[in-house]
């Protein structure tokens, strides 16, 4: 899986097949873009896809539209996306019955539809004093 969020509290995810790389990654931001109007500011780990240089590179082809800003180095409470991969995992996979990948996979396709059609879960994290350094006043 693949996720962002706003602070507005919507979730744009995607599960994945297989490894993720910087090709993937990249596909993924393309969709994003295109799902988002206007400039995309991504908040991201230092992984190796989100640092490569063909990410950096597809970065400067999208002449500002596309912001990157880096973490520092384990610091995931800094993460928005983190909370909600928490809460999703937490809060509702690790209570989950599940018999098969294909359950799972539903299962985590449900929880992520309710967040995205109540965003107010999704607001609440950005309020944790660990994210006030992104400087939104969150109602």
């Amino acid at each position: 899986m693949i996720s962002a969020v706003t602070a507005r509290g919507k979730v744009h995810f995607s599960f994945l097949e297989g490894r993720i790389s910087s090709a993937v990654f990249i596909d993924y931001l393309k969709k994003l873009l295109h799902d988002i109007e206007g400039p995309v500011f991504l908040i991201v780990d230092r992984a190796p896809i989100h640092t490569s240089k063909a990410t950096m590179e597809f970065v400067r082809s999208t002449e500002g539209r596309l912001n990157l800003y880096f973490l520092p180095p384990y610091s995931p409470e800094l993460n928005p996306d983190e909370w909600v991969w928490k809460s999703v995992k937490h809060d509702h996979v690790g209570k989950m019955a599940v018999r098969s990948p294909d359950e799972l996979r539903d299962g985590i396709a449900k929880i992520v539809q309710k967040l995205q059609s109540g965003a107010e879960l999704v607001r609440s994290f950005f309020r944790d004093p660990d994210l006030s350094y992104i400087g939104l006043n969150v109602q």
